[in-house]
């Protein structure tokens, strides 16, 4: 699910360099696609083969690190899953287990942000492929006031927001804040 996002956003390279958030990216891999990044909200599943009761599923602190069993708390923001797998496995080989299979898999990820000039603002589950357009959708649509040419993005651990043109294809990412502003006649 995680890698299918990465998929989408690399496909879609005619936007402009801001469509496609870096916050949510790792770098681009051999084959050119991007991994997404874990981050504190995203909710995801850990399936130990043989150890049943080591898996489940578990929640990124704000601090971005999750509590597992054994192994106590493991830093997971800014990892890919493919990452994170990787310390948990070296984390259970020292004195865990001898040989640990590890899965982890995003089940949902962290909320995206919409405020401004739309009917509804507030926090909304991400979901896969989710452009501006059906964020505002999902806030029940711009109000009259709503500058429908030009969108307000902070990402992730960014502290700055940028402007970007509102494109039908300019993507969210999980745990951005989208602001529409209010225009002028």
């Amino acid at each position: 699910m995680a890698s299918l996002w990465g998929q989408m956003s690399f496909a879609q390279n005619a936007q402009p360099p801001m469509a496609t958030p870096p916050a949510a990216q790792a770098p681009a891999t051999a084959t050119g696609v991007y991994e997404y990044r874990l981050g504190s909200g995203d909710k995801i599943r850990m399936l130990v083969f043989g150890e049943e009761k080591l898996g489940g599923e578990f929640m990124i602190a704000g601090d971005g690190k999750v509590s597992l069993p054994l192994i106590g708390d493991m830093h997971a923001a800014g990892l890919t899953a493919a990452e994170f797998q990787a310390n948990i496995v070296a984390a259970y080989k020292q004195g865990y287990l001898n040989d640990p299979k590890v899965n982890i898999e995003v089940l949902s990820f962290r909320p995206f942000y919409i405020l401004g000039e739309v009917n509804r603002p507030g926090e909304y589950p991400y979901s896969n492929g989710i452009t501006v357009v059906n964020a505002v959708a999902l806030a029940q649509g711009f109000t009259y006031r709503a500058n429908q040419k030009k969108v307000y993005i902070r990402h992730a651990n960014e502290v700055r927001e940028q402007q970007v043109p509102l494109t039908s294809s300019l993507q969210v990412a999980p745990g951005d804040t989208v602001r529409i502003s209010e225009r002028y006649f």
